[in-house]
């Protein structure tokens, strides 16, 4: 007999074992609009054009970065596509759009269904949490392409807004209010400085109880990102929401001002919301500058909005009654030339 593509490295059997794992993961997220999901060539979405009048799609992209290198090192898998909706969903909720279908993209040199399987129930979760469909998807089988059991995860969201409900910052003036919204922790970003400082620098092991965090470091580290999405269509519903940041890659040095016009800045106080525990821990092993760490890391805020002053304490209280902490961290103030953020 001559060699199989599973001599090469390719298990066609296991990859459809995989399409009827997960087929009921899928079906917990589906909505009403869904013509054709999960195993078809494309996934068929028809606009409900009796709910929008002058719809606009909004479609965005990410991965989940090194945080999968956790992953692989603790063998907990559950959570990481949580953290790959997360980063799609909420970039695209941030001008005020509905999540309507999310797609992703798993890619491994060896397919094992079953690890795979736990992926996607994570991305499921975080489809059913955002309140969009999980609508198709790519599972590759690549041999030799990455390490070991080693996988990559890539997301794709589209979701839809009123052409004039977009949320965009052009609205923002001097004298707004600045809200922070709790993060649940690193989200997913800063990973490479996480892992260089606490597990190459300072020798920490992830099945080690820190008693600075109060639980095992793996379990921090991999808590997964914050879905905001369903609660920021809340707030935009309970006061007039002038801008949304999501705290990522950049901290909030490099989000914020993307929601804010060119001749203001935002002015934000030191001390204003509480740090988590794991950003001391890291700042103080790794001696990391403060402005190191505020560019890097999202320091206890996953998301910034910003409304009138007379809005901010209704704006707390609608945050607060959909679970998340909130807290006013600041102004925006006049400034010169690109916006900025200045710390106070």
């Amino acid at each position: 007999m001559g060699i199989t593509y599973r001599d090469a490295g390719v298990d066609i059997d296991e990859g459809d074992r995989l399409v009827e794992l997960i087929k009921p993961l899928a079906k917990r997220t589906v909505r009403p609009e869904v013509l054709a999901g999960i195993g078809g060539f494309g996934g068929l979405f028809a606009m409900d054009l009796s709910k929008w009048k002058k719809p606009v799609l909004v479609s965005g992209t990410d991965g989940v970065g090194t945080k999968l290198k956790l992953a692989f090192m603790t063998g907990k898998h559950d959570t990481v596509g949580i953290d790959l909706v997360a980063m799609s969903v909420n970039d695209v909720a941030v001008c005020g759009a509905e999540p309507l279908f999310f797609l992703d993209y798993y890619a491994t040199s060896k397919l094992q269904a079953d690890v795979a399987k736990l992926v996607i129930a994570g991305i499921a979760e975080g489809c059913a949490q955002a309140g969009c469909t999980l609508l198709g998807g790519e599972t590759a089988e690549l041999p030799g392409f990455y390490q070991g059991d080693e996988y990559d995860l890539a997301g794709f969201a589209v979701g839809c807004v009123e052409r004039d409900a977009i949320i965009d910052g052009t609205k923002v003036k001097a004298g707004d209010a600045v809200i922070g919204v709790a993060s649940s922790g690193l989200h997913s970003n800063g990973f490479s400085l996480a892992r260089k400082v606490l597990l190459e620098h300072a020798g920490l092991e992830l099945d080690a109880h820190v008693p600075e965090l109060g639980k095992i470091l793996g379990d921090a580290l991999l808590t997964p990102t914050i879905i905001y999405a369903k609660q920021m269509l809340a707030l935009t519903k309970a006061v007039p929401v002038k801008g949304f940041a999501h705290i990522t890659g950049g901290g909030l040095p490099g989000n914020l001002p993307r929601c804010i016009p060119d001749g203001l800045k935002a002015v934000l106080r030191n001390g204003s919301w509480p740090e988590p525990a794991l950003f001391g821990l890291i700042a103080k092993l790794g001696s990391v500058a403060r402005d190191e760490m505020l560019r890097t890391l999202n320091m206890g805020i996953g998301l910034c909005t910003i409304v009138a002053p007379e809005h901010v304490d209704a704006a707390i209280a609608s945050l607060k009654q959909s679970g998340l902490a909130a807290w006013r961290v600041g102004e925006i103030a006049t400034g010169s030339g690109e916006a900025t953020v200045e710390f106070v």
